[in-house]
């Protein structure tokens, strides 16, 4: 089935993950089964709320055509997941694809348990049937540790044997994630704290608002160095960070710096792929608008290639595989004004202080992104269409150069701007009836835009 969106709401993404209707969070276990990516997603078949939380299922031969499965995990019943399948990943276990998984019953109160599913028939290639096992692997969290929120495992490779980082916060309000050895999947065993809130790095990257680490992920880069991205809840999901440093002997986490993993005030919950050559990012995008009458909610990001810059910053680029959804002529080539299509692949680049239009609304505000290659600064201005914050500009800052280049992804309200291969700005900006889209690039800018159109296989 196609993951295109109703055509009669202009609001819904039609070429990113999304379930046809209801609600989405969280992306889960990303992974690799014979020739295909498949993506799973926290997601309620039944409503446009969070409850009632399964594991929803799609799957691409090519990153850029998704195909939905069915549900691949439900709550058991009296189970360890009677209330909900919540965030976690995925592993190749002997041959047999395997979920690992936090469940939650009915008196969690933010501990869960970790739980394993397992692919009924390897050898199906839409992993369609799944075998929940009876029992968690790991029913709660280390008891000498004050732990009060213990979730999202996910499963790492070093030097040759397994090991899990799962999420807490602890009763002082300290986040940390949590080390455990699972070399057997089956049989985990508590191995100490990764890292926590009062590293200096740390501290110094996302302040000490956080009083838990989410969906902690962790992946290797080409040049030897480790990446630790992290979902900051403060209470409420908040926003996201990384890290970029060394595991030492014992498996410690040496942080050397770090920053916010996406700018924008709509993306929470990554989900990291490590691939042989590469690794692949995807990230949640809630929605900042009443979704009952919608009848769905949420959308993942497009997949995004990580890796980290000799400074230490992220390094972030879209996968090179959505070139497959540009339409076979672009739609801009010179700066001026031209009309915009809903969904678009765009990219400016400029020598000189200028500003970008993207919307305009009838009483003349625009959405305009500013880009100072002088300063090093690229702001988003969405102040005639409010999020929180007031419609508070986003600034991000990057080393100053001769030349400055966004990358700008829409599709339908998702917006996800790529400040060269350094930053993201994720936002969802909501058109009214009377907006009109239209491009305005400064004299002296580069462009090149092209509409996106329904991918073809092959």
């Amino acid at each position: 089935m196609s993951l295109a969106a109703p055509p009669h709401d202009p609001h819904a993404p039609r070429f990113r993950v999304r379930p046809p209707a209801n609600w989405m969070n969280d992306p889960n276990g990303p992974f690799r089964w014979r020739g295909r990516h498949h993506l799973f997603y926290q997601h309620n078949p039944e409503a446009p709320v969070h409850t009632n939380v399964h594991w929803g299922h799609a799957s691409s031969a090519d990153l850029a055509h998704w195909e939905h499965h069915p549900i691949a995990l439900t709550p058991t019943p009296g189970g360890p997941d009677e209330a909900g399948c919540w965030s976690g990943c995925m592993v190749d276990d002997g041959g047999v694809p395997t979920a690992v998984y936090t469940g939650v019953d009915r008196h969690h109160t933010g501990l869960g348990t970790i739980c394993l599913a397992r692919a009924a028939d390897p050898d199906d290639p839409a992993l369609t049937e799944w075998t929940p096992l009876p029992a968690p692997v790991v029913t709660g969290p280390p008891a000498d540790l004050d732990v009060v929120m213990f979730r999202d495992p996910f499963v790492f490779r070093y030097e040759g044997r397994r090991w899990a980082l799962v999420g807490a916060g602890h009763a002082d309000g300290t986040p940390s994630v949590l080390l455990y050895d699972c070399d057997d999947v089956t049989d985990w065993r508590f191995a100490g704290v990764l890292l926590d809130g009062h590293d200096p790095a740390a501290r110094a990257a996302f302040s000490d608002r956080a009083t838990g680490w989410e969906c902690p992920q962790l992946y290797a880069t080409r040049g030897g160095e480790w990446v630790l991205a992290v979902a900051l809840w403060d209470g409420h999901p908040w926003t996201t960070g990384y890290l970029t440093g060394r595991l030492d002997a014992g498996l410690r986490f040496t942080a050397r710096t770090g920053g916010l993993l996406d700018h924008g005030r709509d993306f929470y919950a990554p989900a990291v792929l490590q691939e042989p050559d590469r690794a692949l990012l995807w990230g949640w995008s809630w929605e900042a608008r009443e979704q009952d009458e919608a009848g769905w909610a949420g959308v993942l990001t497009a997949p995004r290639v990580v890796d980290v810059h000799p400074d230490g910053a992220l390094r972030v680029s879209p996968a090179p595989e959505l070139h497959r959804l540009r339409a076979a002529e672009p739609f801009v080539t010179a700066p001026g004004r031209t009309a915009l299509p809903a969904a678009y692949d765009l990219t400016v680049g400029v020598r000189e202080r200028g500003t970008v239009s993207l919307l305009r609304s009838a009483s003349g505000a625009e959405l305009t992104v500013s880009l100072d290659p002088g300063e090093g600064t690229v702001t988003l201005d969405r102040d005639g269409w409010p999020r929180d914050r007031a419609g508070a500009p986003v600034v991000v800052r990057v080393p100053p150069g001769e030349e400055l280049t966004l990358r700008v992804l829409v599709d339908g309200s998702l917006y996800e701007l790529f400040v060269g291969d350094r930053a993201t700005i994720t936002e969802r900006v909501y058109e009214r009836g009377d907006d009109v889209r239209e491009l305005g690039v400064p004299s002296g800018a580069s462009v090149t835009g092209w509409a996106l159109v329904p991918p073809t296989r092959g």
